[in-house]
Order: C-alpha cells, then structure tokens, then sequence
C-alpha cells in the first residue's frame, strides 16, 4: 500500500526524476533523423526560435531559468498586477472604442453596448480625428449614467474643447468632482508621433492640474504606444516609447507644482495586445515593472502601479477574410486578461474595413465576457505568474525595452527623438525586417498568405473617417503587400469577367503531386491568381493540350523530386511549345531545361506574385 506524503497527494512521486541532459539526448536522436548531426545544449538552439527586438524562444523552460523576483499582486515591482486581489479579480473593464462621426448614431451604439455588458467608453472626438463633434458629445452621450460609465476622450488637437464640454455635462447632469471616472486623453506626445507637428504639453499640464485639484477619478493624460506599434515597432521599442513619454510627462507635471505621486495619479498607458498571446502577457507584466522602476527612482515608489489600458493590435487585422479577425482579437483579449491590463478595448473584426455594424460591436464586447464568465480567467490573481517561459519572457523583454529607452533619453527624450527622426528611423528598420518575414510566409496571415479564398463574398462596411495625419509616423497593416497584389486581381476581374490564372501541371499519381500543387495553389491565389488544376494529372504528351484550354500563358509544374528527375524537363518543353510564356516548378531551385523560375517554402511570394501579375499585363 502506498502511504502518501502528510502534505497530501505527489502526483509525480512514483515517476523518476527526468534530468535536463536526458532531455536533450532524446532531442539528439530526433535532429539526427532529420540530418542534424548536433548535441548538447547545440540541440536545444537548433530548436529554439529568434522572435522581435532579438528575444530567443527556447523549446524548453525549467525551474533552472532564474527571473527577477516578480514580487507580489499590488506590491512594487508590480509586476504581478497593480491590485493586491490582481488585475483579472471580478474581470477587467471592457472599454468599446467608437470613432462614429454621427451623433445619434453615436447614441444608439453607446447605449447598446452599455446595456450589454460595456463598462466604460472610448471616444474619438474632433473633425481633425474623425470623430464625433465637440459640440454633438451631448447629444452621443444622451441617457447615459454619466456617474458610472467611465468616459475616455481621445480629441487630439481639441483636447480643450472637449474636456471643457466634457466637464460641463458632468456639471449639467448633477455628477459630483469626485464621482467623474475616465480619462480626459490628453497626450501631445503621441499626437506628435501621428501628425508630426511639434508637441505642447501646455495644455496637458493646465488640465492634470485641474484634475488633481477637482476630479480625483478623472485622470488628465494618456501615455499611448500605439502610435509606435501601428507604425511597425516591436514590443521593446512601444515599450521603451511609453516610459520616455511617461517620463517627460512626469517632468512637466512635477515641473508645473504637483507631486511625484499626484502626477503618477493622472497617467493611464495604452499598450497593443496582439495574437501572439504570450509576448502580450510579458509586455504588460514588463511595463508595469519598467513604470514601478521610474516611479521608484522620482522617490514614488508607491506610486508607481501603472494603470493599463490595451487594445487589440490594428496591425494584426486584415482585410481580406475577415472573420478570422475574431480568432485574432479573442488571442489577444486573452493576453491583455492574463497579462493584467485594467480595461481591455477588443476591435470589431470588420474594423480595417470601416465603420463596424452591431454585430461586430457585440462580438467585441462578447469577447471579453465569455473569457470572463466561461473561461474564468478573473477567477484565478495573475495566471501567467509562476510559468518559467512567462517570467523569463518578461525579464528578458524588459531588459529590451529599458535599453530603447535609454537610447531615446541618451538624445534628449522623447520629443527630441521624434523631432530628429530616431523613433522613426528605428521602427522603419523594425518593420522592413518583419516585411520580410511576412513576404516570405515565415509569418503567415490566415486567409491572406495562406488559405486564401478568391471566392468569398467581400464584407463592405461604411468608410470610417481618416485619422491618419500627413507627416507623422506611418501607419502599417501586415496584410498591406498581399492586400495590393489582391487589388490588381479584383481590377483585372472587375475589368475582363476573369481573374489572372496559371496553370497547375501535375506530374504523376496524386501521391506523388497533391502537396506540391496544393502549396503552388496556395501561394498563387496569395496574389488573387486562379489555379487551373484540370485535368488533374498530365505527362509530355498531354500538358500541351491542357495548357492550351487554361486559358493562360502561365504555368507551374507540381509532384515529387524523383518525377522531376524523370519528367520535368520535356513535359515543361510541352508546355513552352503551347505557349507557356512562363514555366514555375513547385520545389528548390535545380536545373530542369524549360523551367523558368522555381517556388518553395521560404522564397519572396510577394515579389513572385508581383513578377507574375506584371508578366500578364495585370495592373
């Protein structure tokens, strides 16, 4: 009879103690079937992963990958969450953002989303940001319970007039200073980082003051790293912009008479949350750790619980198939949950498309209510706490970000770094290198650069307002390049009944052909081209009248290495003598007579799809 342990049940106690060596001789034997002659820790790298701002994912964390002491829940470094009970106890807020120019529509999905489960709302105000009017914020906020919905502004320019309005209906509706909860949005900073026009944190100042003296829920400024994210930064670099902005920030409050703590109260950090759930998990958790150590250096220790406010990453939607959107935003609604944020905002998944209807406003707000109330993620203080890949992901992403920092301040702060172009520089470089990845399908896009749908219906939304302002930083999407090739397809479909077609030889049985032709397939109709793939199989002899009935005059060779050896070479003479102007071949670059140009996993599909549109005469 087993006698268990006075602590109760060891699940493990009858299983050996695995050591990391042996581990890593079992990972031997496997590289070495794949041709990888490697051993020791050489084993484990070649499994490992190279991710943004150079962080190395291992396929291994143990007890052995020491991290920072990630503190306590509600205790300095606050990593762990800025609350004692944590971050996702009863839920975070869900914060709708609505960018709805009109004011009674405005009303009528404001009130929707109160009624159904929203908790707080985030508006885009001011013709400049194409949103709703100063003077139709009355009218879109008719009926709402001012005193306990929490209003966030994002007015930009008209960051005056908006607060003034904003004040007065607090004033109107009989909602007492101390009752007033939100954010005013004031962030010149980050306005300066969208418009490139000089920042003026005069105003900031005056309504901080304000706020510390007569509103002590409502919180004056926003630190927003969007704008970096949305321009192609990586984490470490949104991060490291978000501490320099919070830092100058700090210097103009404490500057202007308020305390180190009374300035650290009017702050609230919008950070992205992206698919890649993991990495927004660690962000979150660094940035609050990042911000407690500023806080402690200005001699606020105490002080330094940053307050998160994250969104659903806009880079990350596309346009193309977008419902697969909700898949994304659900991932990263799940990392900002776990990761601690205090209010999450989840895009609708028509966002890219324009102005979003009422069902994808309710999957939105939904989103966090099922993670919330199914999934039970509120249940449970920092759920992420404890797992060595997550607190070494932090640590490591920390340390990234607080050299980017370092390096903005080294030039003279924020403003100084977006004036003489460095933030700029930096990011451009961040995202030509992930352009890359993302060319070449080493990041792939569901239902964009992979699985693509020529044939589904195209979801049309209501164009939003541009808010994007000439002579700021860019505005990135990584759909942008596939997108544009789908574009000249749907001209050419538009303008001749017909899409741009190529054909798809397949050699020998389907054994021998299918993984092949269904890559060429996929890769083709990344760029809007149609695969013929009729008949299904053809050899010299028939390619040519198979080509001929395509309809194109381009065409891709498909099967395995041993029947390229065999065939390739006269079936692609058939086809050149059909009339092929054009000859692929599915595999690594060889040497077959008649092939033209060769596609595989890991070459330029962007620049491929481009070569083939320019060829047919697609514009």
């Amino acid at each position: 009879m087993t006698v268990l342990p006075a602590d109760g049940l060891s699940l493990a106690a009858e299983f050996p103690d695995p050591a990391h060596e042996q581990w890593q001789s079992l990972v031997e034997g496997v590289l070495r079937k794949s041709g990888k002659d490697v051993s020791g820790s050489a084993a484990e790298e070649a499994l490992s992963t190279t991710v943004e701002d150079g962080l190395i994912t291992r396929p291994l964390y143990t007890s052995r990958d020491d991290a920072t002491d990630a503190g306590l829940p509600g205790f300095a470094p606050f990593t762990r969450g800025g609350k004692p009970e944590g971050s996702t106890a009863g839920g975070w807020g869900v914060r709708q953002r609505h960018g709805t120019p009109d004011p009674a529509r405005l009303n009528e999905a404001v009130l929707a989303d109160l009624e159904n489960g929203v908790t707080s709302l985030w508006l885009t105000v001011g013709d400049a940001g194409g949103g709703v009017p100063v003077s139709g914020l009355a009218r879109a906020l008719a009926g709402v319970h001012l005193d306990l919905a929490p209003v966030v502004l994002d007015a930009g320019a008209e960051l005056d007039a908006a607060a003034t309005e904003l004040l007065r209906l607090y004033a109107e509706r009989g909602v007492s200073p101390q009752s007033a909860r939100g954010s005013l949005g004031a962030d010149p900073l980050g306005q300066a980082a969208r418009s490139g026009a000089a920042p003026d944190l005069t105003a900031a100042v005056h309504w901080a003051q304000r706020c510390a003296r007569e509103y002590p829920g409502l919180r004056a400024l926003t630190v927003d790293a969007m704008p970096y994210h949305e321009a192609g930064g990586s984490a470490a670099q949104e991060l490291g912009s978000s501490l320099a902005t919070g830092v100058a920030y700090l210097r103009a409050l404490t500057e202007s008479g308020l305390g180190v703590e009374e300035a650290c109260a009017q702050l609230e950090f919008r950070y992205a949350a992206t698919a890649d759930q993991f990495l927004t998990i660690a962000k979150l958790r660094a940035a609050r750790r990042l911000w407690a150590r500023v806080a402690e250096v200005c001699g606020a220790a105490e002080a330094g619980a940053q307050r998160q406010h994250a969104v659903t990453s806009p880079v990350m939607m596309t346009r193309r198939d977008p419902w697969v959107n909700m898949l994304r935003t659900t991932l990263a609604c799940l990392g900002a949950g776990v990761g601690g944020a205090d209010a999450v905002t989840v895009l609708p998944f028509d966002h890219a498309l324009g102005l979003p209807d009422a069902f994808a406003r309710r999957i939105a707000r939904n989103t966090s209510t099922i993670l919330v109330e199914e999934s039970h993620l509120a249940r449970v203080i920092d759920p992420a706490g404890g797992s060595w890949y997550v607190e070494r992901l932090t640590d490591e992403l920390a340390d990234a970000a607080w050299a980017f920092f370092q390096e903005i301040e080294r030039v003279g702060g924020q403003a100084a770094a977006l004036d003489s172009a460095m933030i700029a520089e930096r990011l451009a470089a961040t995202w030509a290198g992930r352009k890359k990845n993302l060319a070449r399908r080493k990041e792939p896009i569901t239902g964009v650069s992979e699985f693509p749908q020529l044939s589904e219906r195209a979801v049309e939304r209501e164009a939003a307002p541009s808010a994007v302002a000439p002579g700021g930083l860019p505005v990135v999407r990584r759909d942008e390049a596939f997108e544009a090739l789908r574009a000249r397809s749907d001209a050419h479909l538009a303008a001749t009944g017909r899409r741009p077609r190529v054909f798809i030889a397949a050699l020998g049985p389907a054994a021998a052909h299918t993984a092949r032709a269904s890559f060429a397939a996929n890769l083709f109709q990344a760029g809007g081209i149609e695969p013929v793939h009729e008949p299904v199989e053809v050899d010299a002899s028939s390619a040519g009248a198979a080509f001929a009935a395509a309809g194109t005059d381009v065409a891709c060779l498909c099967s395995s290495d041993a029947l390229y050896a065999e065939q390739a070479g006269e079936v692609a003479g058939a086809l050149v003598s059909a009339g092929a102007q054009r000859v692929y071949l599915a595999g690594r670059p060889g040497d077959f007579a008649g092939v033209d140009e060769y596609v595989h996993a890991g070459c330029d599909v962007v620049a491929v799809l481009s070569s083939v549109l320019d060829r047919m005469g697609v514009a």
